[in-house]
């Protein structure tokens, strides 16, 4: 088996970050693999890939330009000549479909997101019948799925793509007097919601009885100015950090004591799970499939998208018992332990292997 692996681009955070995984996975069953990126982005996926030794080819090109980047997937896929397409994200989905089409390879598709802007869903509800096999990266992506694309069951699986460690390192208690450490990771991009969260934090800076408190925001993108100057205009510098892209999300995560995720939409949303395997509880927004996770008063709180009055009420609740976060996390921690076990992991990944064998069988 020869899998070529199409994915949109290799932006730090998002479908990148999980490749090595998913991949080195199938190889370790037998596959040759090959990543071919449809743009750069920021790169910042590619440490993690290249450290898996895993081969991958990128186009120098942008976002708008379909077609020359249809012919050069095209040009791609008739060089490596492989026995499947696997795609990832719509842009990835749609053209790697056309050139499977064009060259009699069945395609497998991942779906990420919860939210799909009007024309993907029109094209891809067109073109469903090209993907021999669809898979979502949760339970809540596989049912929107088949809702939206009217897939049947025996054309789609759940594939979690989230796979975690016991021996991942864990946080530490807050002690008293100390700072309480928050924390969030993503994209600097409206869908990340973290215009909602310096408001949440405008509105918390009016309560009594405020504990010392700190948020550091790791991500880059192209909210960074607007959401720069609206901590200044705001006066929250003493309460909120845009601290850039790191590549140590482990230890970012251990040297905090709760997790914030304000999105407005997201699929698996890995980096939530990363914080609670590293035992931390989590406020999150009610999308995707955080809601599954997050149990409320248990292992955080979920509230409701685009709303700051609850995630600044929220926030005020976890702040005012401190003491109680580690307890949280640490039941956060057993949860994500046990519900995306690596046993777990290998096993989906193992039936996609083989139903993958068959596609070349018929």
């Amino acid at each position: 088996m020869r899998i070529a692996y199409i994915i949109n681009s290799l932006e730090g955070g998002g479908a990148a970050f999980p490749v090595p995984s998913i991949l080195s996975l199938m190889r370790d069953y037998g596959a040759e693999i090959k990543i071919f990126a449809l743009t750069k982005k920021d790169g910042k996926a590619l440490p993690t890939i290249h450290k898996a030794l895993l081969p991958v080819s990128v186009r120098d090109g942008g976002l708008k330009d379909h077609l020359k980047t249809l012919l050069w997937l095209n040009q791609q896929i008739q060089t490596y000549q492989p026995t499947h397409l696997w795609t990832s994200l719509t842009r990835a989905t749609l053209l790697g479909q056309l050139v499977g089409l064009k060259h009699q390879i069945p395609v497998i598709s991942w779906q990420h997101a919860a939210y799909l802007k009007p024309w993907n869903l029109r094209l891809l509800k067109a073109t469903r019948s090209l993907s021999k096999l669809w898979i979502g990266d949760s339970q809540r992506v596989t049912t929107l799925t088949q809702e939206r694309l009217k897939i049947c069951n025996d054309k789609i699986i759940t594939w979690p793509i989230f796979k975690s460690s016991v021996n991942a390192l864990k946080a530490l208690p807050w002690q008293n007097g100390q700072t309480i450490q928050i924390v969030s990771m993503g994209r600097l991009h409206p869908v990340k919601g973290y215009d909602i969260l310096i408001e949440a934090c405008r509105l918390l800076s009016k309560r009594p009885n405020l504990p010392s408190y700190k948020v550091t925001i790791y991500g880059e993108g192209q909210e960074y100015d607007t959401l720069n100057k609206r901590i200044q205009q705001y006066q929250l510098e003493q309460y909120i950090k845009l601290a850039g892209f790191t590549p140590h999300v482990e230890q970012a995560l251990i040297q905090s004591h709760l997790y914030l995720q304000p999105s407005r939409s997201e699929g698996f949303c890995v980096a939530a799970h990363e914080a609670m395997q590293a035992g931390l509880p989590v406020i999150a927004s009610a999308v995707g499939e955080l809601p599954f996770s997050i149990t409320n008063n248990k292992t955080g709180f979920i509230v409701p998208p685009e709303d700051p009055i609850a995630l600044a009420n929220a926030l005020y609740n976890f702040l005012q018992k401190p003491e109680q976060l580690y307890i949280m996390g640490q039941l956060a921690r057993q949860i994500v332990l046990s519900r995306f076990s690596t046993e777990y992991f290998n096993q989906i990944g193992r039936q996609i292997f083989d139903r993958m064998n068959t596609f070349t069988n018929q």
